[in-house]
């Protein structure tokens, strides 16, 4: 519905609305903040290997969705431990 009455070019909305700095300006900063962390957090966990730093940007332009996804199927291959699931297995291992 909002692509269909205010097309696709979001950007300027979402720069005028931090820059009013009122409640969605800090609702649009928060949720970018939130990406980009998860993309970096993505990616780090890969070591930012190239599919690391793929999944990052993956998981920072595609959001919940993509970060939510990344996650179960993350938990179910790190058999629920949870030090896996943060840190990756290598990482994981190496520390106890």
């Amino acid at each position: 519905i909002v692509v269909s009455t205010q097309g696709l070019n979001f950007m300027p909305v979402f720069i005028r609305d931090i820059q009013a700095m009122q409640w969605p300006g800090q609702f649009n900063l928060d949720f970018s903040c939130l990406l980009l962390l998860s993309g970096l957090w993505i990616a780090w966990r890969h070591r930012f290997s190239m599919m690391g730093v793929l999944l990052g940007l993956v998981a920072a332009v595609g959001g919940a969705p993509v970060l939510c996804t990344y996650l179960l199927v993350e938990s179910f291959r790190g058999g629920g431990d949870v030090a896996v699931l943060l840190l990756g297995e290598e990482r994981a291992h190496r520390r106890g």
